[in-house]
């Protein structure tokens, strides 16, 4: 019997309470470790080979960076003006993340109910892979800027470019993964298709599309930050970034620091995908157990 059933049939036993808990304060204390390691390495590497501040600057000069006034003076500091910005980027990823997911769900869908459009279309989503973001970007945003759309659409729409690739290999993936015994026992029910995906298919699907939405996630910002380059935007990390590698010779750690942002935005869209997860995946094993 497949492993759906005997799992429906015979419940996992329950997981100790503090198991969790041991494990996520180990994750945390790995984390902070490698942290510790990367710090060493990285004053290290400066003291031992004269590397300038210019070229590298102290961790610390960074750390302190995020606390320099912006606008000479006469804005926010520079964690506060970060934040505003990572907002703005975060909403035009999120807008990208939803549109990719749900086209990469479409074609797998598609791709796993038709052999014939898997087999044609399934090279041209590979292949469109194979273009760099940074010469897409730039032609959507002029492209959609000219029929009058908001610069936040081309935005959405070069990080969704990013993230359906992920979402269609991986939910397709999850789709076949159903073991051809539990489909047999379906079709014994005389279950027809639309039953077989929602009761089947689907949740033997979610493990492998969550891994793609994670990998979504990240690259949903990439895509974001890559969009507000040519856009010619007034905020987002992205023109942070552009505005502090212009001045990267008067002030090398503010650069750091807006790299530091964006890297950290895109952790926090990770984390909020693999909570998800944690919470969907949980509430489907409790109604197994029940």
């Amino acid at each position: 019997m497949s492993d759906d059933f005997t799992l429906a049939t015979n419940p996992p036993a329950p997981r100790p309470r503090n198991l969790g808990r041991s494990t996520s304060g180990r994750s945390w204390l790995a984390t902070l470790l490698l942290l510790g390691v990367l710090a060493i390495a990285w004053e290290g590497a400066k003291a031992l080979f004269g590397i300038p501040d210019q070229k590298l600057p102290h961790l610390l000069d960074i750390l302190a960076e995020f606390g320099a006034p912006t606008l000479g003076g006469s804005g926010p500091i520079l964690v506060v003006a970060l934040f505003q910005n990572a907002l703005v980027t975060l909403g035009e990823a999120l807008m990208g993340f939803v549109l990719g997911g749900l086209l990469g769900c479409a074609l797998a869908i598609i791709f796993a109910a038709s052999r014939l459009f898997e087999r044609g279309l399934l090279p041209l989503v590979v292949g469109s892979q194979t273009v760099p973001i940074l010469a897409i970007a730039p032609m959507v945003v002029i492209g959609l800027g000219q029929l009058g759309a908001p610069d936040w659409v081309a935005k959405a729409v070069v990080a969704a470019y990013l993230t359906f690739f992920p979402v269609t290999i991986g939910m397709l993936r999850g789709l076949r993964s159903v073991p051809h015994d539990a489909l047999d026992l379906m079709r014994s029910y005389a279950a027809g298709s639309w039953p077989t995906f929602w009761k089947l298919r689907l949740p033997a699907a979610l493990p492998h599309l969550f891994t793609a939405l994670k990998i979504a996630a990240t690259a949903s910002v990439v895509g974001a930050l890559v969009a507000e380059l040519p856009a010619g935007s007034r905020y987002g990390i992205g023109v942070e970034i552009l505005k502090a590698a212009q001045f990267y010779n008067s002030n090398p750690p503010h650069l750091y620091a807006t790299i530091i942002a964006a890297a950290a935005l895109g952790l926090c869209f990770y984390a909020a995908v693999a909570l998800a997860e944690k919470l969907i995946i949980r509430n489907i094993e409790l109604r197994i157990e029940n």
